[in-house]
């Protein structure tokens, strides 16, 4: 299996039609030539929260989507990706349930990361704490063990809940490395054709560090699931959001990685019409890559753009954005704010109304996205230039609804039927078709006001011209008869 270069979608399970033998006539009827690269099925599997990444395991489809024969029909036509949260199982899986009813007697008890595996007689140090990148106010959580009584403290990385609900695994254990196994077995049997390792920076706990992307143990786990993927026939994407330099790390070490910088960077050049920063880091930055705008969860600022943003400047993208509709997510921890306290974590709200509901400036941002090096992703509700859900942020609690919109098929008709989703798959057709996406890439000299990038492969060639002043896209490039072609996008 290799990874196609062309474009994929993002959806969850129940985001197009409400289940996935929808999704697959949603994509049959109007995208059979859109998603050529694939689908990204968002989980699909039974999940006690966070809209399916508290996974209960990975050898059931959750009933109210479909079954695995759903899943294997959508492959049939498109290479299917799904998530696996390496790092966490939940709190309601039948592992977890059995370690909660009788403690260290239970078959599953060496799947988690009791805390004596961490420090001597299981008493966190503060010290050790300290130094630790928390998402939740402490690393752990303390369950009563039904049978005994006792108290049993267990790794928790994530979880809004106090205890938690997803549980951490301790990689170093066979019996988690048999259910690894187990998981890829059965993925590729189901014809899955790439896996993404959500949250896989996080799987190595060691003390003295900050237990995020601990170097070099993470590249020794990543190459043993390396192996275990290539031996199903599935390709890997590891999902690290940290400071961009750890894209690069991973780059180097020949995985593929999420571009986790060019949302905010084209966001940026957009709203602030200049393209320095975007086109001094289009010319840096890894080939072997995954890119997006918009996603289930939000546009990436800190840690990701640390080192390449001025928080001032920082602070108008963000500000404008909020003005627009944007919620935000912040930082926990002071040592990962800025030292004049910006603590922007990521900007929520659809791609489409952070740029204004402005069609132009839309299709500017997705020819950019599409002209950079890597395999593109098109995140649903920017398939169909969705704008803010603020009653889905509001009835659910949850500030990440405000871009998970669930269509239905009357609203899917209506949605494709818009100019400005037309313009973007047109747009769409022309990278999934055009052979110079293959060859090799350029970023051409142009003013503060403008981006300039090419593409060549032999005899074919197009170049990409935006003018930021006015968000017009035009792309140049030769047709099948050898003539220059002007396309306004």
């Amino acid at each position: 299996m290799s990874v196609k270069n062309k474009v994929q979608l993002i959806t969850y399970p129940d985001s197009l039609g409400g289940d996935l033998k929808e999704l697959n006539k949603v994509l049959l009827k109007h995208f059979s030539d859109i998603f050529e690269g694939g689908v990204h099925i968002l989980p699909p599997f039974p999940s006690s929260g966070d809209r399916g990444f508290a996974p209960l395991t990975y050898l059931e489809i959750e009933p109210q989507f479909g079954t695995w024969e759903d899943i294997k029909a959508i492959g049939e036509n498109f290479d299917v990706l799904v998530d696996l949260m390496v790092n966490h199982i939940s709190q309601k899986s039948k592992y977890f349930q059995d370690f909660l009813k009788k403690g260290r007697k239970s078959e599953y008890a060496d799947l988690f990361i009791t805390l004596d595996k961490i420090w001597p007689e299981g008493k966190p140090v503060k010290e050790d704490v300290d130094k630790i990148f928390l998402r939740r106010p402490l690393p752990y959580s303390t369950f009563t063990i039904n049978e005994t009584d006792e108290k049993e403290k267990v790794w928790t990385t994530f979880g809004r809940t106090e205890p938690s609900e997803q549980i951490d695994l301790d990689i170093k254990s066979e019996k988690v490395k048999k259910l690894v196994d187990d998981f890829f077995s059965n993925f590729a049997k189901n014809n899955i054709k790439i896996v993404r390792l959500d949250a896989v920076g996080y799987v190595i706990k060691k003390l003295g560090t900050s237990c995020f992307f601990v170097e070099p143990e993470i590249y020794d786990f990543l190459e043993w699931i390396m192996k275990l993927a290539k031996a199903s026939g599935i390709e890997l994407l590891p999902e690290v959001h940290s400071h961009y330099s750890i894209q690069n790390k991973l780059a180097r070490h020949g995985f593929w990685v999420y571009d986790f910088i060019l949302p905010y960077s084209i966001l940026d050049a957009l709203i602030n019409k200049s393209s320095t920063k975007l086109m001094d880091y289009l010319k840096v930055r890894p080939s072997k890559q995954f890119t997006m705008l918009d996603c289930h969860d939000g546009v990436p600022v800190k840690p990701d753009m640390d080192d390449l943003i001025d928080t001032k400047e920082a602070r108008k993208v963000v500000d404008l954005c909020v003005e627009r509709g944007s919620t935000l997510s912040l930082i926990l921890s002071d040592e990962h704010k800025a030292p004049d306290g910006f603590d922007v974590h990521q900007i929520r709200g659809t791609y489409y109304s952070m740029l204004g509901c402005d069609d132009d400036a839309y299709i500017a941002a997705r020819a950019i996205q599409f002209f950079a090096p890597g395999v593109p992703q098109v995140y649903y509700v920017g398939l169909l230039a969705g704008e803010n859900d603020y009653e889905a942020a509001e009835r659910t609690g949850e500030g990440r609804e405000i871009n998970r919109h669930n269509y239905t098929v009357d609203e899917i008709e209506k949605s494709v039927q818009k100019k400005v989703v037309q313009r973007l798959l047109k747009l769409i057709r022309f990278r999934n078709d055009y052979a110079a996406f293959n060859g090799e890439f350029k970023v051409l000299d142009s003013t503060k006001d403008e981006i300039k990038l090419s593409w060549q492969k032999d005899d074919k060639r197009c170049s990409l011209f935006i003018d930021l002043n006015t968000n017009k896209t035009v792309i140049e490039y030769v047709n099948e008869e050898g003539s220059l072609v002007k396309y306004l996008v």
